[in-house]
């Protein structure tokens, strides 16, 4: 599980995977508990509210995932001298 981590090109794609997702939960969320203006049942409607926090917070969360797989990737390890 570690493994995948440390490879800073699996985590640049979970990024990317992470960023996708949440901006449909935002839209989707938005779009449902905002815009639509038919009849949903309470529990929908509560999951589309939900959805307008949670989607924000994975875009955080990849958006960071997302700078440190591209910092790991750009920084050359540089050898210690004795």
């Amino acid at each position: 599980m570690f493994d995948f981590f440390n490879n800073p090109q699996n985590v640049l794609h979970l990024s990317s995977k992470v960023l996708g997702l949440g901006l449909a939960l935002l839209l989707v969320g938005i779009y449902g508990a905002y815009l639509y203006g038919g009849h949903l049942p309470i529990v929908a409607l509560v999951s589309m509210h939900a959805m307008t926090i949670i989607g924000p917070t994975l875009l955080k969360i990849g958006y960071v995932m997302r700078l440190l797989a591209q910092h790991r990737l750009s920084v050359h390890p540089v050898a210690a001298m004795a």
